[in-house]
């Protein structure tokens, strides 16, 4: 592993650690996939071993739904709890108005469902993922219904995207929910992401986007300073 990228580990580490002490007893909460969510189920882990009560969790996907039971954190659904105390999860991009990017890891649509059950949402990330303008370096995800992938795509590429369908391991990639993600690259970015936003979903076919739009409430950062918490 080259130095950058354990540099970039430990500011996970951090943020993740940061973001568990903000859960309290009682809490119902939504716990969110990928790299940087992985550090905060380990870290609320400890502190469950420590005497910390949760009422439960509800995981964004299988592989965090896998995870936290290993470690012994109390699953639940939104059938059970459909409001949340507090949702974590982590990003592919961040801008200045805490508008966000997710989806990276294949989990955007379970993703959004939780955070927006949530009364606080807090996205957590190192300072990689911070940027001026979304969609410069990260394509935006879709999750789309495979039946309509095609027409769906051409539509996406008379919104000026250049789209590709995901593969995993030489296959198709298909999300928990057996749908398909058309990743959208926009060559100058995008430059108006509520109406991108609203474009998108006027797209029959189209499931949800990976545009996180005035979801998240609070944003911690780790850095080379630091943790910076965001507004």
């Amino acid at each position: 592993m080259m130095s950058h990228e354990i540099q970039q580990d430990t500011w996970k580490q951090l943020v993740g650690e940061a973001a568990a002490k903000l859960v309290e007893d009682g809490m119902v909460l939504g716990l969110g996939t990928g790299s940087t969510a992985v550090y905060v189920i380990y870290a609320l882990a400890r502190r469950i071993r420590e005497g910390l009560h949760i009422v439960g969790a509800v995981p964004t996907s299988q592989a965090t739904a896998q995870l936290a039971s290993s470690l012994g954190i109390h699953l639940t659904d939104l059938d059970t709890h459909p409001e949340l105390d507090l949702a974590i999860d982590g990003a592919d991009e961040i801008d200045g108005q805490l508008r966000l990017i997710k989806g990276g890891g294949g989990a955007l649509l379970r993703e959004k469902i939780v955070a927006s059950a949530a009364r606080r949402f807090i996205v957590i990330a190192d300072a990689t993922k911070q940027v001026t303008q979304l969609g410069l370096k990260m394509p935006l995800p879709i999750e789309t219904i495979p039946f309509a992938a095609t027409p769906v795509r051409k539509r996406l590429e008379v919104l000026g995207a250049n789209v590709h369908l995901r593969q995993a391991a030489g296959q198709v990639f298909v999300t928990d929910n057996g749908n398909v993600i058309l990743d959208c690259t926009f060559p100058n970015g995008i430059t108006d992401p509520a109406g991108l936003d609203a474009s998108i979903h006027g797209i029959v076919g189209v499931v949800e986007t990976g545009l996180f739009l005035h979801i998240a409430t609070q944003a911690i950062i780790g850095g080379p300073e630091g943790i910076i918490i965001l507004p």
